[in-house]
């Protein structure tokens, strides 16, 4: 039920970001999207860790674009369209309606009351729960995370070298 519901919260906002045009308020639906995506996710997995790190990386790449934007829109004024406000709304109100109808009709058609339901669930956990990241540390591939802490240390130390220092910023202060 909750899944249903995330994925027409994905698909209204989907299409109020294909009929924006402010660049903030893009940003804006683009972070609630990610909130929504992450949440679908996490309750995918049944642990939120991944969609806690897809979370934070999404949230620093929109700061770096959230400042490049108001670097360059600043004087923009944002105006709130009433049309995209009542389609949207309706859009969402229609979504959940087909959510809850789409929702009724699967627990008819599989005919699983919730002892069984449970019981499929607690399946699922433990068994995602028996993967666990050791693998990830163990021998056939440490090698490989090793590799990729030392690139990621290079690459901190090549960039930190090759930014000069007292250049200063790209834009001028006026």
């Amino acid at each position: 039920m909750i899944q249903l519901m995330l994925y027409s919260l994905i698909i209204t906002t989907s299409i109020i970001f294909l009929n924006m045009i402010h660049p903030l308020a893009l940003g804006l639906t683009l972070l609630i999207q990610t909130i929504f995506v992450c949440m679908l996710t996490g309750l995918m997995t049944k642990s939120f860790w991944y969609s806690y790190i897809l979370f934070l990386i999404f949230l620093g790449g929109m700061l770096v674009l959230f400042i490049y934007v108001t670097s360059l829109a600043s004087n923009e004024m944002f105006n709130l369209s009433i049309k995209l406000t009542v389609f949207s709304s309706f859009i969402l109100i229609f979504m959940l309606i087909l959510s809850l109808i789409i929702d009724k009709t699967s627990s008819s058609l599989f005919l699983m009351n919730n002892d069984m339901q449970s019981i499929i669930n607690m399946n699922s956990y433990f068994m995602e729960n028996s993967l666990s990241l050791n693998k990830l540390y163990n021998f056939p591939t440490n090698f490989i995370t090793i590799l990729l802490m030392n690139y990621l240390l290079i690459t901190l130390i090549v960039v930190v070298k090759i930014t000069k220092l007292f250049k200063g910023p790209i834009r001028m202060m006026s």
